[in-house]
């Protein structure tokens, strides 16, 4: 999926390495918790890569891999006592609405995502607090850790789901000293926001996709597992 678009380029020091062309499509995925199965896999188009931080762009209509309950039942549908320990599988579903603009900076433990409403009216920043993301031929993979952040465009923020963070603690997904680091990760991304750093103050919201892009298609082995993976 990815690797016709694979470009060498070299960097500072004379360090060759492999980056995306802006228009190649890729897969951006989710472990699961606990475990090393994919329960998240969204085809995706690259924006920008380069050896500061990877743009890419899910179209509306997208089709991806979300997790379901067992019977079916969507996750967030399932009460949060019951809602990390009932039996899951995986379901392949469409990204309905607008399209979203996903930001990672090499080494970070979150990504930033911009939400549009119909008309390209500008919604809000969504910090999502993860492992840093680990880099392979057919795109990148983390671990999402829960707690996240909203950001508003006029700067103001509010944690999300924190009651799922507590959750997930509490039925053994995550324990304290992985807690500690995301809610220091969380700290360092609202210092972030706070200062008006990148890529907050980079003008993304004013960004619009290549018309002549297609959406991606999911690929038949979107799980597959990577030969190597880099951070």
């Amino acid at each position: 999926m990815a690797e016709d678009g694979a470009v060498t380029r070299t960097e500072a020091g004379g360090t060759a390495a492999e980056f995306w062309a802006p228009g190649t499509q890729i897969l951006w995925r989710y472990r699961e918790n606990g475990g090393a199965r994919i329960h998240i896999a969204r085809p995706v188009t690259v924006v920008r890569d380069d050896a500061e931080l990877l743009a890419v762009w899910m179209a509306p209509g997208t089709e991806c891999v979300k997790p379901v309950l067992a019977d079916g039942t969507p996750v967030h549908q399932e009460p949060l006592g019951t809602r990390y320990t009932r039996p899951r599988t995986v379901q392949r579903d469409r990204w309905f609405g607008t399209g979203v603009l996903k930001l990672v900076r090499p080494g970070e433990p979150w990504s930033v995502w911009l939400f549009w409403d119909p008309g390209w009216r500008f919604k809000n920043w969504y910090v999502n607090l993860e492992e840093p993301m680990a880099r392979w031929a057919g795109g990148v993979d983390s671990e999402d850790h829960f707690l996240d952040i909203s950001v508003h465009p006029d700067r103001g923020w509010h944690w999300r789901d924190e009651d799922e963070f507590a959750q997930a603690q509490r039925d053994g997904l995550m324990g304290p000293a992985l807690a500690g680091r995301v809610r220091e990760a969380g700290r360092a991304a609202v210092a972030a926001i706070e200062a008006w750093g990148p890529p907050f103050a980079d003008g993304w919201e004013n960004w619009r996709p290549d018309p002549s892009w297609t959406v991606p298609s999911l690929p038949r082995d979107w799980d597959r597992t990577p030969a190597h993976v880099s951070t």
